[in-house]
């Protein structure tokens, strides 16, 4: 009879610490790690793991599967991509607390902010739930293929304090400001991680109104932080434009030591101002060494937009021309692209906008996106070069690619971190010690972003496959993805192969470790389409001592919980 649930024989184990790879079995009972090492005992199920990686789950810091989590037991595609848990509740965006009468307004910024379709959320969304620890106990009733936790949100605590107000960004009233706080404080003791906000220009509804939160006063900011702070173990979690970056840095970090706990924020190369991020990470470390625990939260690849005739946006969606077909469904409007006359008008036209134009139809930074996905093209690879040899019109050979596929290929504008056309920068930020990684958008930005899959590309690519500059070591990689962002979140109980530890567990086929393309699904609530991006490889993903994935597929196993505050 079998003394152990599950044991992991004879892999090559990457415990998450850093240390050196070493061969060992591992054996899981009661959901947790009971011995690293020879195990002598049987288990009710075994895996062969000879000649494989064992890493520990991978632990997704930066996710917006807030919506799908509370009409989803499958959290993909984070769970595709070995991830076993991903934190929501990011960029001051979410659906708790909320009033029955603001729902409308929550759901049309969530659209604007993340990319969820309103007709999506308004089917989804059970809306079980006013104040945000009833919201925790809806999402601590339901099953996932993997753990979730959350944060309090900004947005939707101003909503409900101040109503239309916070729309008009009016000023919070000291009343107004200690109820915000009040929230965000019996948030954390409801289990939260974290408190999040957004000072992004960016973050917009569809009809051009900002984010309730933008220019937000520092008062409220470290009113709010205090209270975080005085309520338990947590972080406060950031994204801004730094468009004065001094004055900036400095409130955030005031905020940061008001606060007395963690400060991330979002670190990237912008096309704008490609030097920022080196700026930053100086502020970084000079506000740790003044005590201020400040990380800057990255991505190991460019943040790209997915171009095609199936997806949300491409070089000619802005054009006039275009509105014609918009609203077909997709085989629809293939058969009407196929008239060579409405071909003709779209690539006569301009789009109208500059912003948009500089987006869509800067054809040197455009690539196709390739099989198996390309992320760190060359120059001469882009749209703009190969029209130039070609000596054809770059509009009419953008058509041309788009069309491969039955019309279903996918160009990449790399938008983030790519404005020095390779990925030297993200590599310098990849490697700071005061950097966390994250950033994938698991859930969000459905039709047009598909960074969800950056777990395994940081593994694949930076470890095995990089050949325009230099890799970085296994374990490396392996730690930052895991024990590093457990630890940065309170989560002491996982992101370590060890005994005693949490049984999230990957078996790697290292050389089979590959991310497929991204392919459009239609399954989300009211038929609403996400792109999805699986990965070849993962030989099994163990989840609370469960398998919830063998060779890529899921196996039924929800062992997923909510995560209620730090575990030791």
């Amino acid at each position: 009879m079998a003394d152990l649930d599950l044991v992991i024989r004879g892999g090559t184990v990457v415990d998450g610490s850093g240390a050196p790879a070493f061969e060992a079995d591992v054996a899981i009972a009661g959901g947790r790690i009971v011995q690293v090492g020879k195990v002598a005992g049987r288990g009710a199920e075994e895996i062969d793991a000879k000649g494989k990686l064992v890493t520990p789950g991978f632990v997704d810091i930066h996710t917006h599967y807030d919506a799908q989590a509370t009409w989803s037991s499958r959290i993909d595609s984070s769970s595709y991509n070995g991830v076993t848990t991903a934190l929501i509740g990011n960029c001051g965006v979410g659906f708790a607390p909320c009033r029955p009468e603001r729902r409308d307004a929550l759901v049309k910024l969530m659209e604007g902010v993340e990319d969820l379709p309103e007709v999506v959320l308004a089917e989804g969304l059970p809306w079980t739930w006013q104040s945000f620890p009833e919201f925790m106990d809806v999402l601590g009733a339901r099953r996932w293929d993997m753990d979730i936790a959350a944060q309090v949100t900004h947005a939707p605590l101003r909503v409900h304090t101040m109503g239309e107000r916070a729309e008009a960004h009016a000023e919070a009233t000291e009343a107004e400001i200690a109820e915000m706080a009040r929230l965000a404080a019996e948030g954390i003791r409801a289990g939260a991680l974290g408190f999040s906000t957004s000072r992004a220009i960016a973050h917009k509804t569809l009809d051009g109104r900002h984010i309730p939160t933008l220019g937000t006063p520092e008062a409220e900011l470290e009113a709010i932080g205090r209270a975080v702070g005085q309520a338990g173990a947590s972080w406060l979690q950031v994204i801004s434009d730094f468009d004065e970056p001094e004055d900036e840095f400095a409130r955030l970090q005031r905020i940061c030591q008001a606060s007395g706990r963690p400060m991330t924020f979002s670190l990237l190369q912008r096309e704008s101002r490609p030097w920022l991020w080196q700026f930053l990470l100086e502020k970084i470390e000079a506000a740790n060494r003044e005590g201020a625990r400040m990380t800057g939260q990255v991505m190991a690849r460019p943040v790209g937009l997915m171009f095609g005739f199936e997806l949300s946006q491409h070089p000619f969606v802005a054009r006039p021309s275009w509105q014609a077909v918009a609203h077909l469904p997709f085989e629809a409007k293939m058969q009407a692209l196929r008239d060579p006359a409405l071909k003709a008008r779209l690539l006569a036209e301009e789009t109208p906008d500059p912003m948009l134009q500089a987006r869509l139809n800067t054809w040197d930074m455009i690539f196709k996106l390739g099989d198996p996905p390309d992320y760190e093209p060359r120059p001469e690879q882009s749209l703009g070069h190969i029209a130039r040899e070609r000596g054809m019109d770059p509009a009419a050979l953008a058509w041309d690619w788009m069309m491969e596929r039955d019309g279903k290929a996918i160009l990449n504008r790399p938008i983030i971190n790519y404005a020095d056309r390779d990925l030297e920068a993200v590599r310098t930020m990849v490697e700071h010690p005061q950097t966390l990684m994250g950033l994938g958008d698991g859930g969000a930005h459905v039709g047009i972003i598909c960074d969800a899959s950056s777990t395994t590309h940081m593994l694949a690519y930076w470890t095995r496959d990089r050949v325009r500059g230099p890799k970085l070591p296994l374990e490396f990689a392996v730690k930052r993805l895991t024990r590093d962002n457990a630890l940065a979140l309170g989560l002491a109980d996982r992101g370590l192969v060890a005994a005693g530890k949490k049984a999230d567990l990957n078996v790697i086929d290292y050389d089979r470790l590959q991310i497929r393309v991204p392919v459009m699904q239609y399954d989300l609530p009211a038929g609403g389409k996400r792109l999805v991006q699986r990965a070849d490889g993962y030989l099994a993903t163990v989840v609370n001592g469960a398998v919830t994935y063998r060779n890529g597929e899921a196996t039924g196993a929800l062992p997923g919980r909510l995560v209620r505050g730090p575990q030791a």
